[in-house]
């Protein structure tokens, strides 16, 4: 790297109920573990309130540095004009609703001290899968995709050079859209179908996985996953799949139906679950200062 070029950035992870901010080395693909914090954000607060939490996650990050040459990437949920920092987030999302239409980048880099030009924000799908390009398991990939499983269903490609948000959570699958396949929703949905009960999470769900009805909840999620993979990696030619994202974390109750489903149609194609985990996302925005 040559002498203009810092080989420090800072990566924001921006959720639905925190904010995660870390020191990347952009050198080393490492995040430092020693600095690498975490705060609750309300989401439903308003503008002022939303960007203090923020501002006083990402400050104290701030002063280690010269404040002109701070370098600050931010994984940022859609919809959301990347380029500009226009949030166009609305009351269906039920979160940063008080951010539709502001210009997040300009209010947060003039509470920070900051020019706007020392904050990027990037797609947090992409982020994801930046991060397991650049650091993590689909290094030396020259094509990829990813794919986050939630709260709700993010998904990502990238062509060699950065990835890219590929927003199909609203393609149509099944008698619906993707997202209400791929996401916490939809196990709540099987949950009630079958107890008439409300499902508190999928962990809650992982716990009984004794029980034959929930295997075969995650099997049917797995066949699901597969199908909608095939169509996915064949459409970017992808050469590895990354699977992210809470429900990730279960995987062993669902992925071998998905590698069956993908080793019929793309049997050279390796689906393989992120090594970065939460930590993906922060690396994949810090990226963005990467100069090769």
């Amino acid at each position: 790297m040559g002498k203009k070029e810092k080989s420090y950035a800072l990566g924001v992870d921006v959720g639905g109920s925190h904010i995660t901010v870390g020191v990347v080395d952009l050198v080393s693909r490492t995040i430092d573990q020693k600095r690498l914090e975490r705060h609750p954000v309300d989401s439903k607060g308003s503008l002022t309130e939303i960007l203090e939490a923020w501002a006083g996650a990402i400050e104290p990050f701030c002063q280690h540095e010269v404040l002109s040459t701070v370098q600050i990437g931010i994984a940022m949920p859609g919809p959301f004009d990347y380029d500009a920092g226009i949030s166009f987030i609305d009351s269906t999302q039920d979160k940063y609703e008080s951010l539709y239409r502001k210009n997040v980048k300009d209010l947060l880099a003039k509470k920070l001290g900051v020019s706007n030009a020392q904050v990027r924000f990037k797609n947090d799908a992409a982020c994801f899968l930046q991060g397991e390009v650049f650091a993590g398991i689909a290094k030396g990939y020259k094509r990829a995709i990813g794919m986050t499983l939630g709260t709700g269903a993010g998904t990502a490609y990238y062509h060699g050079t950065e990835a890219h948000d590929a927003a199909r959570w609203g393609e149509e699958y099944g008698d619906s859209i993707a997202e209400e396949y791929f996401s916490t929703r939809w196990f709540a949905k099987k949950y009630q179908e079958a107890t008439g009960k409300e499902l508190s999470g999928v962990r809650e769900l992982v716990d009984m996985k004794e029980e034959s009805w929930v295997q075969a909840i995650f099997k049917e999620f797995g066949q699901n996953l597969g199908k909608f993979l095939v169509k996915f990696a064949s459409e970017e030619n992808a050469e590895i799949i990354v699977l992210g994202g809470s429900i990730a974390h279960s995987s062993a109750l669902f992925l071998p139906e998905t590698e069956q489903v993908l080793s019929r149609s793309l049997p050279g194609v390796p689906i393989k679950k992120s090594i970065l985990g939460e930590e993906s996302a922060l690396i994949g925005a810090a990226s963005c200062w990467y100069e090769a």
